[in-house]
């Protein structure tokens, strides 16, 4: 029943890819606190910092589907590469730009806006050069480490920076951070590339645009695909509670408890992750993910109606736990049905759904919380998640009848 840690024992290649961006994803999640914390000690203005997330968007959505069509282009290692080398540059200029006498405001804005563009040609490359290295049999216990992999950096990355901040204010942090680029690229550059060599398209390569349109016409041509797509948008948008953290931890009479509330679903999906050996072991991978989305409403809906902290915490833990089952039979299927020349351009659409989905919910939340109570804003929207998950494994039955093809119960 513990984490199937067996893709690292078997692929040193993999172990490569994966400990490169553990330390890598440590390092981004403490600039990740570091960049805001910055930003209001320069300027003391809530608007300023709140503007870092459109400037952090944009890129992400111009260079998302850009990026993916790219990676099924060229040479993904070198790509990864590329990205990571110009990663640890915006965050050496993040760097110089600390330790200058008047740091500039709009430097660190145009650095996170070239940061938040490299990642958009990054996840691509590497959602491409995982499935490359996996093994069919693995798609299962490669994606719960993937999900466990992200869950530690949430919960290690915002502790550490706290430490850095303190001790050394954002110019640490940002040395971390640069660092850790240089760690992942060492570890990349162990990657043996006969492993991830892609074959030779036949005839003439088509045109950047008409291979972006070839991604497209292929998800939706294929309800198992758009159906996690739609499930995850779904449960992010209606069913996000994060942005009402801070009036729950003010209601609740302690200040501290928003970082309780932040690290709850964190502290969930973690503890879910090393107990997933039995997720290699389910086949009905579509029904797995309609399930997880409801237990995720189910304990958003709770959350509402929780007396108090610890049952609030309790209802996040569970709809956490929920969120990594649901993205672990996710990830399974993109990788199963999705051929790897197509992979990056896939991904590129997998993270423009899961990236707008938490925006949208975080606007619904709050403007129904002002409207109504915090309560309500919560409640409601995990109960619309529910019925909209429910509808949506209804009606597109391909989805819900997915089954793996891989040797499994």
């Amino acid at each position: 029943m513990l984490l199937d840690i067996g893709p690292l024992r078997r692929d040193r290649a993999f172990a490569l890819l994966f400990f490169s961006q553990l330390v890598s994803g440590l390092g981004t999640m403490v600039s990740y606190v570091a960049v805001p914390w910055q930003l209001y000690e320069l300027t003391h203005s809530n608007a300023q910092v709140g503007l870092l997330g459109l400037v952090q968007l944009i890129p992400v959505l111009g260079c998302g589907l850009v990026g993916g069509a790219v990676a099924d282009r060229v040479d993904r290692k070198r790509l990864l590469m590329v990205c990571e080398a110009l990663m640890g540059l915006c965050l050496a200029g993040l760097l110089a730009n600390t330790l200058a006498g008047e740091p500039s405001v709009w430097l660190i804005y145009a650095l996170v806006a070239v940061l938040q563009g490299a990642s958009g040609f990054h996840r691509p490359a590497l959602e491409a050069l995982t499935q490359k290295l996996a093994q069919r049999e693995d798609y299962a216990a490669v994606a719960t480490l993937s999900s466990v992999r992200g869950t530690l950096t949430m919960v290690a990355g915002p502790a550490l920076a706290g430490l850095m901040l303190a001790g050394w204010g954002a110019q640490g942090a940002y040395l971390f951070d640069l660092l850790s680029f240089v760690l992942a690229l060492a570890f990349i550059a162990f990657i043996p590339r006969a492993r991830i060599a892609m074959p030779e398209p036949d005839g003439e390569r088509p045109h950047l645009l008409a291979d972006l349109a070839a991604g497209l016409r292929f998800a939706w041509a294929r309800p198992e695909l758009m159906g996690t797509y739609i499930v995850d948008i779904i449960a992010m948008a209606f069913a996000f509670p994060v942005a009402l953290f801070p009036a729950m931890a003010a209601a609740s009479g302690r200040p501290d408890a928003v970082g309780w509330l932040l690290s709850a679903m964190a502290v969930g999906a973690l503890l879910i992750g090393l107990f997933s050996a039995w997720t290699g072991r389910v086949r009905r991978h579509g029904r797995a993910v309609v399930l997880a989305a409801g237990v995720w409403a189910l304990g958003i809906v709770a959350l509402g109606f929780a007396p108090g902290l610890l049952a609030a915490l309790l209802c996040l833990a569970l709809a956490g736990a929920a969120d990594m089952v649901s993205g672990v039979f996710r990830s399974t299927i993109w990788n199963e049905t999705i051929p790897n020349e197509m992979r990056g351009r896939l991904a590129g659409i997998e993270m423009i759904s899961y990236l707008t989905g938490p925006l949208i919910g975080n606007a619904r939340a709050g403007f129904m919380a002002d409207a109504w109570d915090v309560p309500i804003a919560i409640w409601s929207g995990g109960l619309v998640c529910l019925v909209a998950v429910v509808l949506t494994g209804i009606g597109l039955p391909r989805f819900w009848a997915y089954r793996s093809a891989a040797k499994s119960l």
